[in-house]
């Protein structure tokens, strides 16, 4: 099994930044993987996205503002989150899976516990 923990949440003011943290347990780099978030009574979203081949993938909502990175060595996904809004209020997660295809059809192995951003 894969462990993923998220950290790095918490309360910022509009305007300000977070740097969301996912440590992972995999033993090869050779995964898709994902942060999402989820606001409550809203749907879940895609945020951005690492493929298999190490290709980077952002949603329109966040582009220009939300940076995915990775450290290989670490095994640490990041999320920077600059300039957020209060529609960035939401649950944030990291998942995961061999699939390039169940990644983006958000149908991961692997899911962390997450990690709360709230914007005020």
């Amino acid at each position: 099994d894969v462990q993923l923990v998220e950290s790095g949440g918490g309360s910022v003011q509009a305007g300000g930044s977070l740097r969301l943290s996912c440590a992972a347990s995999y033993s090869d780099r050779y995964y898709c993987i994902v942060w999402f978030r989820q606001a409550p009574g809203k749907e879940r979203e895609g945020v951005a996205a690492f493929d298999s081949d190490g290709t980077t993938y952002t949603s329109d909502s966040v582009a220009g503002r939300f940076t995915i990175s990775q450290d290989n060595a670490k095994k640490t996904l990041y999320l920077e989150t600059n300039m957020v809004k209060p529609e960035d209020t939401a649950m944030y997660y990291c998942a995961a899976d061999r699939s390039d295809s169940a990644c983006f059809e958000a149908r991961y192995s692997y899911v962390g516990q997450g990690t709360q951003v709230t914007v005020s």
